[in-house]
């Protein structure tokens, strides 16, 4: 199965990541699993590589070419693909992968994975997502995730869209184990008749 991986290129983070990071990648080598990923050779994205690379994994790197021309991929790629952009990066990731995971990241990965879940609550594809939610990182997202839902702007059903989970083996298991999601309509038909924070009302 080819797994992508959305996860941070900063090298300043704490090791608690580092150390997730490169736990996945042996992980992902060890259950036979190929990864993709956006290519890079620093920070998390760098450890991933290296780790799933040193356990026998197929890696595919992902970058745009003005990533690339800066020297940001890592030369010891399975394979490479360069894009025109960002855009069109994401795009291919999206289809060479049969899962994915997010990892602890910064703006880029929160697009990434944020963009997959609109996809699937869209019905634009239909495939496991696991947020690795290392030493709590996406606790607060999580929660205003869960917000949205209470002050309906989305559907609690889902919240099935992605699972969560501290654990490389656990997110494996998930993608290993999963069945199809049930889509519905994403649209409330009902209009709000509470008042708002304002204490307007709504309808």
């Amino acid at each position: 199965m080819r797994i992508c991986v959305y996860c941070a290129s900063s090298s300043a983070a704490p090791r608690i990541y580092v150390e997730a990071a490169r736990a996945l990648g042996g992980a992902l080598a060890d259950r036979g699993h190929e990864l993709v990923y956006g290519a890079g050779n620093i920070g998390l994205m760098g450890v991933l590589s290296r780790a799933a690379r040193a356990g026998g994994a197929r890696v595919t790197g992902v970058i745009p070419a003005f990533m690339n021309l800066k020297g940001l991929a890592d030369p010891e790629l399975s394979e490479i693909v360069v894009t025109d952009e960002m855009r069109s990066r994401k795009r291919a990731m999206e289809e060479l992968a049969d899962a994915f995971i997010a990892c602890p990241g910064g703006l880029g990965t929160l697009e990434e994975i944020l963009e997959i879940l609109t996809l699937k609550q869209l019905g634009r594809l239909d495939k496991p997502c696991v947020i690795l939610n290392t030493a709590g990182f996406y606790s607060h997202l999580i929660a205003q995730i869960d917000y949205a839902i209470d002050q309906r702007f989305i559907k609690s059903g889902y919240r099935q869209l992605f699972h969560v989970t501290d654990s490389p083996q656990e997110a494996l298991d998930h993608i290993e184990s999963y069945t199809e999601f049930e889509s519905q309509d994403k649209w409330f038909e009902e209009a709000p008749t509470s008042e708002g924070p304002n204490g307007v009302k709504s309808n």
